[in-house]
């Protein structure tokens, strides 16, 4: 891909993110100040779906694990 194109094509993404969320009628002070809080809460979003997500997925094959057949820990031989 050409450096114009993608420098286009980004361009363009921006545009159309101006247009769909309605920023392009505001002041600069107000586009920083909506655009710092919307990327604050996207980047809480995605650091407590790294952190925590994970411990949720090993609970719940646990929690199932138990439930549809395994082996009871007082019946395993070591």
């Amino acid at each position: 891909m050409n450096f114009k194109n993608f420098r286009e094509y980004l361009s363009w993404l921006y545009f159309q993110y101006l247009l769909i969320t309605g920023i392009y009628v505001l002041e600069p002070w107000e586009k920083s100040i909506f655009n710092s809080v919307l990327f604050s809460a996207i980047a809480m979003v995605v650091y407590t779906s790294y952190v925590f997500i994970p411990i949720h997925m090993r609970l719940a094959l646990e929690f199932f694990h138990e439930i549809f057949g395994g082996q009871p820990e007082s019946t395993m031989t070591l």
